[in-house]
């Protein structure tokens, strides 16, 4: 299941992010996954400190947004990383890696998010595609927006014909690692969210303790 949240980063942000993408020092993105032979990419170098404010500016839009937690239940989001694709760069075929180190800590990759922080009509190509079966899934989001995907789905990024693809990426240990399971609870959610103003309330009650119970159930801690 895949989520988009259109404004997940307000225009200040979006903006700021910019700015600072003209400052800090981007480097091979090979230095993160070196023998993907298919990642032609520029990342921001974790030394410079540009990188941290710009990590913390969208790490900040992950903490406060509810519907991303509504989704995600996430345990960990590791700190996110510009990406930067010039003309020609692209990111073959691949599914993200299982376990992520950052420092003394290792942390499942559960979900994969891409925020955009360009235009879309700012360049050509640079679209990202998710494979589903024998169906690919093509998304180029708006500046400011954000979609959340399973990090075991095949994915690239297509080659950029023209102008410059500006993103955030980053990954998500979720409390509920099952795919499905998390499914169910965040369509309980959805259903909670909607009809819940609605309901008897002793059936509200009942539906939040079934969600809780099966949240305490599934989840890893």
């Amino acid at each position: 299941m895949f989520l988009e949240i259109k404004d997940f980063l307000n225009p200040a942000e979006v903006a700021r992010l910019q700015e600072l993408s003209a400052k800090v020092q981007f480097v091979d993105g090979r230095i993160t996954n070196p023998h993907n032979q298919s990642k032609n990419n520029l990342q921001a170098s974790e030394t410079d400190p540009h990188y941290a404010e710009a990590s913390r500016i969208v790490a900040a839009a992950y903490a406060r947004s509810a519907p991303f937690r509504d989704f995600a239940f996430p345990r960990h989001v590791a700190p996110p990383l510009m990406a930067r694709y010039e003309v020609g760069m692209t990111y073959g075929a691949h599914a993200d890696v299982s376990h992520m180190r950052f420092g003394p800590e290792v942390h499942r990759s559960d979900l994969s998010a891409t925020v955009w922080l360009n235009p879309p009509a700012s360049y050509d190509g640079g679209e990202l595609v998710v494979h589903l079966g024998t169906q690919p899934l093509v998304i180029k989001g708006e500046a400011g927006s954000v979609i959340v995907y399973p990090s075991t789905q095949l994915h690239e990024v297509t080659p950029v014909r023209r102008g410059q693809r500006l993103v955030s990426i980053t990954f998500i240990e979720s409390l509920i690692p099952d795919e499905f399971l998390r499914t169910q609870l965040y369509e309980l959610s959805e259903v909670a969210a909607l009809e819940g103003l609605k309901m008897n309330w002793n059936n509200r009650v009942r539906l939040d303790a079934v969600r809780n119970n099966l949240l305490r159930l599934w989840s890893r801690n």
